[in-house]
């Protein structure tokens, strides 16, 4: 019975949800979405940690055949994401779909079969010809290999796994990490603490996010004229779109990027010590840029600290940094970020002749258009490498990747295909010609990043504008596939 699936979706995620949604749309509906946790949600489950929201625009960061008109806020929050989405799921009939509280353990391909044998934490395995990785980039915490975490007395916790039950008020808090889920929480969490010390290894550029609650009656007018919504949210996309100009090395667009940041840093910091320590000196978008109306405002409290000095290691009562000073907390907060560059390495997937994806990517993640890989046959990735952004909504690149597998699928079905394998030369190909596209953009700076490997292979950006992703996406180039 299980080899009657037509596909067997990992991560039920924005790239599960949405591939649910658009298999049965298009007469796939033996499709299962295998996710480990017991709910919908991706990482607005899992990160819920205070002041969690989204840097993309409410009604950007939604799916394009799924308008909301009633989002709260023009940057919306963390749950509330996460209602949308089950939200949508149950309004397009693919709960039943869904299957939680199922782990994947291993994955591998049956060439004789044509068919990926699927095996989860208990021992049931499933199988079927296409199998959909929608796991994501930013599910896996990292702790930035800092020494002596366990060592620690008190309260701790990576902000991905948000401690609700532990009441701060009056405590002395030492936040590690001052990226882009610390600059939301750092100013929640310094409203009650009794002290927040701010361990920031390195500055980044903070624009202002401009965000503002919907009124009734602009909720009022998207119900009624839908049309003016997806006007907007093209519109949103394409002066997005326009913002890639600032990624690349050496351009106007990129000066007056910089100088936007730069502006809002000194209207808001007076402290000429604390900017001088909050000003980058890398090219702006080296590394994420991150968006805030109240971070800056939260470090000029009496009762928050920056610390610049490097951390070295976590003690039994604190943080010991690089000068020799060991700064007492009560409580400790990991904002360091995720594991981003081994993308599904949790899961083990063994392709044609026995080779892993591990393996395949000792050197560093690669795909065929982020979505395919040499070598594994019927394999299709949602938000794989190469496909992150830094100027742009992950929704559209999931929503035409989507439209890649739907269409990808259609093929196979109409020429009673078992298999489709992207050749190697065109994999080859692809992945030169994008890594040269990449040495032209910011994120190939001297800084480090989650961007990038260890070796500085970009591993998770895409080297362009969203525009043309999705002209690349529109259908597969079977030249490139061996179709049989």
């Amino acid at each position: 019975m299980a080899s009657q699936l037509d596909a067997i979706v990992m991560g039920a995620g924005f790239g599960g949800l949405t591939a649910a949604i658009k298999l049965k749309e298009a007469g796939f509906g033996r499709v299962v979405v295998l996710e480990k946790a017991d709910r919908i949600g991706g990482t607005w489950r899992e990160n819920t940690y205070p002041g969690a929201c989204c840097d993309v625009p409410s009604r950007l960061y939604s799916l394009s055949f799924a308008l909301n008109p009633d989002w709260s806020r023009a940057f919306s929050p963390q749950a509330e994401i996460r209602d949308y989405m089950e939200r949508v799921a149950k309004q397009f009939g693919v709960m039943d779909l869904f299957r939680f509280n199922t782990e994947v353990e291993k994955a591998v391909w049956d060439d004789a079969a044509g068919l990926w044998t699927v095996t989860v934490k208990g021992g049931e395995s499933l199988s079927a010809p296409v199998l959909v990785s929608g796991l994501g980039q930013l599910n896996k915490p990292g702790y930035a290999g800092i020494p002596g975490r366990e060592t620690f007395k008190g309260d701790s916790w990576h902000s991905a796994g948000w401690r609700h039950d532990v009441d701060l008020t009056g405590k002395t808090v030492g936040c590690i990490g001052a990226g882009a889920s610390a600059i939301q929480y750092i100013p929640e969490i310094a409203r009650t603490a009794g002290k927040v010390v701010v361990f920031q290894r390195t500055p980044n550029y903070v624009v202002p996010r401009l965000d503002k609650p919907f009124s009734d009656f602009e909720k009022r007018l998207y119900r009624t004229f839908p049309a003016l919504d997806r006007l907007n949210r093209w519109f949103i996309w394409q002066m997005m779109d326009l913002r890639f100009n600032a990624f690349k090395q050496g351009t106007k667009s990129a000066e007056a990027f910089k100088g936007l940041a730069l502006k809002y840093l000194d209207e808001v910091v007076t402290d000429p010590v604390l900017k001088a320590r909050l000003t980058p000196d890398y090219p702006i978008g080296c590394k994420r840029v991150l968006i805030s109306d109240d971070y800056y405002q939260a470090l000029m409290r009496p009762n928050v600290e920056l610390v610049t000095e490097a951390v070295s290691a976590v003690s039994a009562n604190g943080v010991q940094t690089a000068d020799g000073v060991e700064h007492g907390c009560d409580v400790l907060v990991y904002g360091t970020g995720f594991v981003t560059t081994d993308f599904i390495s949790p899961v083990e997937i063994v392709g044609a002749g026995g080779k892993t994806l591990n393996a395949a990517w000792k050197d560093g993640a690669e795909a065929y258009l982020g979505v395919t890989v040499s070598g594994f046959p019927n394999l299709f990735m949602l938000y794989g490498p190469n496909t992150n952004l830094g100027h742009n909504s992950i929704i559209v690149m999931i929503e035409s990747q989507v439209g890649y597998l739907v269409e990808a699928m259609k093929e196979l079905k109409r020429r009673g295909a078992k298999a489709m394998s992207v050749k190697d030369e065109a994999f080859k190909k692809f992945n030169v010609e994008l890594q040269h596209d990449l040495t032209k953009t910011a994120w190939a700076g001297s800084c480090s990043s989650w961007y990038k490997t260890a070796s500085g292979k970009i591993t998770n950006n895409w080297g362009g504008d969203t525009a043309t992703y999705r002209r690349l996406m529109r259908t597969p180039r079977l030249a490139d596939y061996e179709v049989a």
